[in-house]
């Protein structure tokens, strides 16, 4: 990298330093576009694959709903193109799901230039965590959330009142319910993130536990549908996982090593 020479006019040494700004942010843009593609290749490629499976993976996506409903009760497409389209759009989100590694990991080497080897060490476990824990968000709204909200609806339908739920409706209501839960299972990368970054300490965290407790039930009562069940089930998991992020902050003493980097970093600038 050439550098201005001191005897060249202002003009001239300022004019380089934009030519060398604008070829990084040139050179920036570039890599992003390049891990976006890649991104957006690997779902086109896994949603290619799943297509000739789309009606049995809606099939498999519906089954929580389908076993609680009324004898003789079936879902319903109150469009004329849902039963085409619907199975072709919830294959197109079990592909991004299924992608969430690719992408993260395309994120991850655009920004992982920019990190120091020590911020490397600790940032790429916590991005394997938080894939991992976003997939254990969706298979509990699948396997056990789901299962006892819809029983809870097919119950509390009213007397000559038969449950048929439309399945543009239903694909909409459970991505809702999976982005929701998926995020809500983030919650202890979140809080170990907001040690390590310094925003906040260990101790003012763990006497917030009254508010993340109330703020859990809050957020439940937005993200799921108006009943006890579904927002117990999003409200508790919040806690206990926040629980968890305090005891792994602990654990792996974030706090201590934020700190002990902090006066390395003051040491080597005062030497």
């Amino acid at each position: 990298m050439s550098t201005p020479h001191p005897d060249r006019p202002l003009g001239e040494k300022q004019s380089e330093q934009e030519k060398l700004a604008e070829g990084t942010l040139v050179s920036h843009l570039v890599e992003l576009r390049t891990r976006l593609l890649r991104a957006a290749a690997a779902i086109l490629l896994i949603f290619i694959c799943l297509v000739p499976f789309a009606e049995t993976i809606f099939t498999l996506v519906a089954t929580p709903l389908m076993e609680k409903l009324p004898v003789g009760a079936t879902m319903i497409a109150t469009q004329v193109a849902s039963p085409f389209l619907t199975p072709f759009k919830m294959t197109l989100f079990v592909a991004l799901f299924l992608a969430m590694p690719v992408i993260l990991y395309q994120i991850w080497r655009f920004v992982a230039p920019g990190l120091y080897n020590k911020e490397k060490r600790f940032a790429f476990p916590l991005l394997v965590s938080s894939i991992l824990l976003f997939y254990g968000g969706v298979a509990f709204a699948y396997y056990v959330v789901f299962p006892l909200m819809f029983g809870f609806f097919a119950a509390a339908a009213p007397e000559g009142v038969t449950m048929m739920t439309d399945i543009n409706a239903y694909l909409d209501f459970i991505l809702t319910l999976f982005f929701a839960f998926g995020m809500a299972f983030e919650v202890p990368i979140a809080t170990v993130m907001l040690v390590w970054s310094g925003l906040v300490k260990t101790d003012v965290l763990r006497k917030a536990r009254a508010y993340v407790f109330l703020g859990a039930f809050v957020l439940g009562m937005f993200l799921t549908p108006p009943d006890a069940i579904s927002q117990t089930l999003l409200a508790v998991p919040i806690y206990i996982l926040y629980e968890a992020g305090l005891i792994l902050c602990r654990v792996l003493g974030v706090e201590q090593r934020r700190d002990e980097e902090s006066e390395d970093e003051e040491n080597s600038i005062a030497g």
